[in-house]
């Protein structure tokens, strides 16, 4: 579905798009097998600046919004990339948002300039092997001594902790089961009060999760991300733009897993004819495409209110709903997609196999779709609090 956009917009969808064909469905089949990091990748879109296109201009960022992010997201997994462009970019965009945001002068100045060329990653350690979505029930530990934080704990399903150079940790600094009690450290990689162990995983191997462990980490005071005590309110800043990115990503995937099977269903001649020439291979297809073609709509809509400074709630609502919607069109386009191409369908050369494996994370995460269902129910219907 075409949508008006500006000059400037255009070209970065085109130059998204080129890249993403350049980096397209062969280069991530190697990587995955390999279970090989996309460094190639990154790099690339580092260089064009795609990581700060949301960084103010005084930091080597272009100044846009998150509009501009989510076409450039949906550009690079819909022209090639499936799945594995998405984490790629959000792990290039989640750290410096947060810095750009709550970040002291000295920690912007030091941190944003590389960031925005993508010569510094950040990873992010919210999740507990305890606590899952009760964020509040996080256990590990900061306990200041002089200028160090002294860390204790554990986090899971951390990922890139290993191929980036800073780690954005949820930790809290008083023992007490509140929001008042958490706050953001920025952890320099390597750290040695840091041991992380590799997860064997189901799809998306481009980028290793691990179990991490702190023993006795220290991490400077300076490092403190804002002010002690707001990191989880601090966090919530992240969560829409995060939601849109996972949401656009998702609709990419979809919809290059919609045109491989057309592709192929215009191709495949079974009894005389294209099999795309039957309806039950052309109806899911279609509903399929008409889901998707509604969720980029919502995320339009959410990402421009955003842009326009409206109440977080509000955009938050939009969002919620747009990353449910695009997750369960692009679940259902992969799955189709899988179908269509029959017995063929599980082999790898043929890829929509990977795609099918890579869009059950977005299900899961960063935000399960039944967490996105509860903001709904509560924010949206005016429902009771469901957990």
């Amino acid at each position: 579905m075409d949508f008006d956009l500006s000059p400037e917009q255009q070209m970065m969808v085109n130059t998204a798009t080129e890249v993403g064909q350049k980096y397209g469905a062969s280069y991530w089949l190697a990587k995955d097998q390999a279970h090989e990091f996309p460094t190639e990748f990154l790099k690339e879109i580092g260089e064009l600046g795609f990581f700060g296109l949301h960084l103010p201009q005084q930091y080597g960022g272009s100044g846009t919004g998150i509009t501009e992010l989510v076409i450039t997201m949906e550009a690079l997994c819909a022209a090639g990339g499936g799945g594995g462009p998405a984490l790629g970019f959000l792990f290039g965009i989640l750290g410096s948002n947060a810095i750009m945001q709550h970040g002291s002068k000295q920690q912007q100045d030091r941190y944003l300039p590389s960031m925005a060329k993508g010569q510094i990653l950040a990873s992010l350690g919210v999740t507990e092997p305890n606590a899952g979505t009760n964020t509040i029930k996080t256990e590990t530990f900061a306990k200041r001594e002089g200028d160090h934080y002294i860390v204790n704990g554990a986090k899971w399903f951390t990922s890139n902790i290993e191929q980036t150079e800073v780690f954005l940790l949820l930790a809290k600094t008083e023992k007490k089961d509140s929001a008042s009690a958490m706050s953001l450290l920025l952890v320099d990689l390597p750290n040695s009060g840091i041991h992380a162990a590799p997860i064997a995983k189901h799809g998306l191997h481009y980028y290793q999760s691990y179990n991490v462990q702190f023993d006795n980490m220290q991490v400077p005071v300076n490092n403190l991300l804002g002010k002690e005590g707001k990191g989880f309110y601090q966090l919530l800043g992240t969560l829409n733009p995060e939601r849109l990115l996972v949401a656009s990503g998702a609709v990419g995937l979809g919809r290059l897993a919609l045109k491989t099977a057309i592709e192929y269903a215009n191709e495949r001649a079974v009894f005389d004819q294209p099999i795309g020439a039957h309806q039950a291979i052309q109806h899911p297809l279609a509903a399929a495409h008409a889901k998707l073609e509604s969720a980029w709509l919502s995320i339009l809509q959410a990402a421009s209110w955003h842009d326009a400074g409206r109440d977080n709630i509000v955009v938050g609502k939009v969002a919620n709903m747009a990353k449910y919607v695009a997750v369960e069109a692009a679940i259902e386009a992969c799955y189709h997609a899988m179908q269509t191409f029959g017995g063929a369908g599980f082999a790898a050369e043929y890829h929509v196999e990977r795609w099918w494996r890579e869009v059950q994370l977005f299900r899961l995460a960063p935000l399960t779709q039944q967490m996105s269902l509860n903001f709904i129910g509560e924010h949206v219907l005016g429902m009771p609090k469901s957990y």
